[in-house]
């Protein structure tokens, strides 16, 4: 069974930083894409960033020079480095992961979510 856990969210401040991580078990982490979402409240969610099998990264224009995802997969773990935070970042952040190796269809894994807020 696929478990996906996020942590490191919090309170911070305007200009401040905080890291996000996601910690998958039960997959083939390192052949799977990874992405990071967030849902404010009433909005719908939105992608924020993504990561490949190959490493290839993606950000949503909203955080480009901002955010940035990584992912390292000795640790089964996939990063969302968040600095010069705003406070339109306040949202709760999902990590998503999606299993592109399997032959018939792509099966998605969310995980509970991370509060982050953001103080001006």
């Amino acid at each position: 069974q696929v478990h996906v856990v996020e942590s490191g969210g919090g309170l911070a401040q305007a200009g401040g930083s905080l890291r996000l991580s996601c910690v998958a078990s039960g997959t083939i982490f390192s052949l799977s894409a990874l992405g990071w979402y967030r849902q404010a409240p009433g909005k719908e969610r939105e992608l924020v960033a993504s990561i490949s099998t190959g490493g290839s990264t993606n950000c949503a224009d909203s955080v480009k020079g901002r955010f940035t995802i990584s992912r390292d997969n000795t640790k089964n773990t996939v990063y969302l480095q968040m600095n010069s935070l705003k406070s339109e970042d306040t949202a709760v952040y999902y990590c998503n992961l999606r299993e592109v190796f399997r032959v018939r269809g792509e099966p998605e894994y969310w995980g509970q979510g991370t509060q982050v807020t953001v103080s001006s």
